[in-house]
């Protein structure tokens, strides 16, 4: 088990990768948090949760200061540490600098990128004094090249990329450790709510993915969230500041 006897927090983590990354740290021994806004949700995947591990609840909004610092104090409350945080909440909006509305642009930010803020702020005191942890922000590859139509996603996921760095040299004294992964088409409801929900979605997304990816597919879920366990772990230990791109080849292009 390659997270036994560690405990875990994740942002996001009622369906996708986050869902994903919950039910594999379980299986590898961890106690892990999942936070989202829907509570029903939530209990669907702790209900599915298999292994010497276990998940827990904490239903919230990362972008609400309020509701992140109770959560925070809860999960340590529940666990008296806090080794790895996965920062994996986010929401993709279409829109170009000129269509995108103020709403949506403050939406965006305020999920995408003061969640991240706001979860790492509460909890990296306690990683610290704790003696130390793995802290993993979800960035994308639209945070590395550009896509036409989702000007605020973009920008909010190259944020995440600096945030990172950011951490990994403010806290490296602290024994944290701070990276991100850069996921490029991966199955999950995102991308189908972008197109606007066509029947046909998935069909649709299978032939992007063939005609511009190398390795001519998009990545199942738990592909992504075994890299998450990689970084989680000490086999990761010497990175920090890093970007892992799990693209299939796209941004070689």
């Amino acid at each position: 088990m390659r997270l036994k006897g560690k405990t875990a927090l994740i942002t996001g983590g009622s369906e996708g990768i986050g869902k994903a990354t919950a039910l594999l740290f379980c299986k590898e021994g961890a106690k892990v948090g999942i936070i989202a806004r829907t509570e029903k949700n939530l209990k669907k995947v702790a209900k599915k949760a298999k292994g010497p591990g276990e998940i827990s609840i904490y239903p919230g909004d990362v972008s609400d200061e309020e509701e992140v610092k109770t959560i925070v104090e809860d999960f340590y409350s529940d666990f008296k540490k806090i080794d790895i945080l996965f920062n994996n909440a986010g929401i993709l909006r279409a829109g170009t600098v000129v269509t995108t509305s103020s709403d949506v642009w403050d939406e965006t930010m305020n999920i995408n990128v003061k969640g991240v803020y706001l979860t790492s702020k509460y909890v990296v005191p306690l990683m610290a004094k704790g003696g130390g942890g793995s802290i993993i922000n979800n960035s994308s590859v639209l945070g590395m090249v550009g896509m036409e139509n989702c000007m605020a996603y973009n920008a909010s996921k190259g944020a995440i990329r600096q945030i990172t760095r950011s951490m990994a040299l403010d806290h490296a004294g602290d024994n944290i450790r701070v990276n991100s992964i850069c996921p490029g088409y991966i199955k999950t409801k995102m991308d189908v709510e972008f197109m606007g929900n066509p029947h046909d979605a998935e069909e649709q997304l299978d032939k992007i993915a063939a005609d511009m990816i190398p390795l001519v597919r998009r990545a199942e879920p738990l592909e992504v969230a075994q890299s998450v366990l990689f970084l989680a772990s000490d086999e990761s230990k010497y990175m920090t500041g890093s970007d892992l791109v799990i693209d299939g080849g796209w941004t070689t292009l």
